[in-house]
């Protein structure tokens, strides 16, 4: 698996609370959806990361065990994801999707998070164009086609569905909430 990271930290060798001292650092050098990858040897990184991303919002992404090092995987949030309002009219509940998907009735879905969100784990057959290639990568899909956006809170595919629908993309719908109530199958790796 791989994964595209904006910026590494090296945070091998050091005990807590080094690792989170030297992630906090970074996180401020970094762009609301560019991903961070820590490099850690302290087993207990795992537990601090997932705590420390929960506390200030970032999103936990997930951990690659490579020998000794874990590998944490965080993005950073842009602060309008954090609304809870929607501002796209045509919107779906996620079980309604994960019928769909259950029901073998193919929905054209796309995803719109980050490659390493993606690589993590997404609906089978979902297709993967991250929210700040979707503006030149719009000609990969049919105007025609029904398409169901989402993204972890459904906040990003809210912004994707409005730029669709701009386009003139005639039968959008934002799936709420998004990936983090997901109970359905998922695989990881790239793009199928």
């Amino acid at each position: 698996m791989t994964i595209h990271v904006d910026y590494v930290v090296d945070a091998r060798g050091l005990a807590c609370p080094m690792p989170i001292v030297r992630t906090k650092k970074a996180m401020e050098q970094l762009q609301p959806g560019q991903v961070l990858e820590v490099q850690a040897t302290d087993k207990g990184s795992l537990a601090d990361i997932q705590g420390w991303a929960k506390n200030t919002g970032h999103q936990y992404i997930g951990t690659i065990e490579e020998g000794e090092v874990l590998k944490h995987y965080l993005r950073k949030v842009n602060p309008t994801e954090v609304k809870e309002e929607t501002k796209y009219p045509h919107v779906v509940a996620l079980d309604e999707l994960q019928r769909k998907v259950e029901n073998n009735e193919q929905p054209f879905i796309l995803d719109v998070r980050e490659e390493a969100e993606y690589a993590f784990g997404h609906i089978p057959g979902a297709y993967h164009i991250p929210l700040g290639q979707l503006e030149t990568r719009m000609n990969e899909l049919n105007k025609n086609e029904t398409i169901y956006v989402i993204c972890r809170t459904g906040n990003r595919s809210d912004l994707a569905a409005q730029q669709l629908a701009e386009k003139g993309f005639a039968h959008v719908f934002n799936v709420i909430p998004g990936m983090t109530e997901w109970k359905g199958t998922m695989v990881k790796g790239g793009n199928e």
